[in-house]
């Protein structure tokens, strides 16, 4: 029974989910300094906004709802009693909450807000005691033996990352499924951090000197790069699943996701009447071929998956590295980072950013098991 208590995916999704909020809450992290003439004391004491913002507060009490959940879910399959786990439930997201509103004061583009902090604790309240619902109900047990006849052991890393692929697919990407267009805006950082700094500029010229993808990927590129985008979270599940008929069903359960998805993120983007847009005639063709790819490899062994998987993840973000923004991606882009989609900026930006990293790394790690 010990052994089983560290194995539940909701940890590591609630260190997620958690360090995303704090990115989400803290974001654009430009402008540190200290509130004029303010006292320590006086910055411990949050203000109500005089402004109503309906959305704001939908989403402030919305997004702390899976926090709290995940937070009980974890105690609970970690073996804390049902009124510990339900306390740290309560007092974990408040805590996170405050923490990140009081820190938004050294932030002049953010407005630290009593009325965010009651909402956030709300919802992270309302996450804690659905959890502790689902768990009274025998939900959370079922699940479990779920995943005991789907799943091998040891596989929490792998579910975790599964259950945050189409959160990163929802951020807009330059071709569709390419998630890790990472490179450019950390070059973009290191040259804003090193800029005037006299040691170090000879690594400031040599990264400005790195051309910017200016042409458009070759378009059987563009079809590769969404193929491997939808046959990278099938190997990571082959990874930790049997051969056998349940690997065809995630497979099947990973296209559906990935077009829904992706027709969401188009229409949240371009309006209902675009919601299609991304399906374009390289992308059915991509899909299919990644779909018959998933299927043909669905006998093959956990081991040789993982090494598939960390071959494909490499071409992956070898390929999507070297894609130019397009106007309508820099459109798409603009609107997540100004307008409506701003608090959902960090969460979905960094999962589509880093997913095939943390997925190669832990199939790298599993490899280096001795399972």
């Amino acid at each position: 029974m010990t052994s089983d208590r560290h194995r539940s995916s909701a940890t590591p999704l609630a260190a997620a989910f958690a360090a995303l909020i704090v990115y989400a809450s803290l974001f654009p992290f430009e402008g540190w300094r200290w509130p004029p003439g303010q006292e320590l004391t006086a910055l411990l004491a949050l203000p109500w906004p005089r402004w109503v913002t309906p959305f704001d507060d939908w989403s402030n009490f919305v997004g702390y709802v899976p926090l709290g959940a995940l937070v009980l879910i974890a105690a609970r399959r970690s073996g804390w009693a049902p009124l510990p786990s339900l306390a740290l439930g309560l007092v974990l997201p408040a805590a996170l909450s405050y923490g990140a509103e009081v820190t938004q004061q050294f932030l002049p583009t953010r407005h630290p807000s009593l009325k965010d902090f009651a909402l956030n604790s709300a919802g992270g309240a309302v996450g804690a005691l659905a959890g502790a619902a689902l768990h009274a109900a025998g939900l959370i047990d079922r699940w479990h033996g779920l995943r005991q006849r789907w799943f091998v052991p040891r596989s929490a890393g792998a579910l975790a990352l599964l259950a945050l692929w189409p959160l990163g697919l929802l951020f807009p990407a330059p071709v569709p499924l390419g998630l890790g267009q990472f490179g450019e805006r950390l070059r973009g950082y290191a040259l804003d951090w090193l800029d005037e700094v006299p040691w170090a500029d000879p690594v400031y010229e040599m990264l400005a000197a790195v051309p910017t993808p200016g042409e458009r990927l070759w378009p059987p590129a563009e079809g590769a790069v969404t193929a491997l985008g939808l046959l990278a979270p099938c190997l990571v599940a082959y990874s930790v699943v049997a051969p056998g008929w349940r690997r065809v069903v995630l497979a099947a359960g990973a296209l559906a996701l990935a077009a829904a998805t992706m027709t969401l993120s188009t229409l949240l983007n371009f309006g209902p009447q675009h919601a299609l847009a991304w399906l374009t005639p390289m992308v059915g063709p991509a899909l299919l071929a990644a779909a018959g790819g998933a299927l043909l490899l669905a006998p093959v062994g956990r081991r040789v998956a993982c090494g598939l998987g960390l071959v494909v993840l490499t071409v992956l973000v070898t390929l999507v590295a070297q894609a130019p923004a397009d106007p309508y991606f820099a459109d798409s882009l603009q609107s997540w980072e100004q307008g409506r989609f701003v608090r959902f900026h960090g969460l979905a930006q960094w999962i589509g950013w880093l997913w095939p990293y943390a997925a190669g790394g832990w199939l790298l790690g599993r490899l280096a098991s001795r399972d």
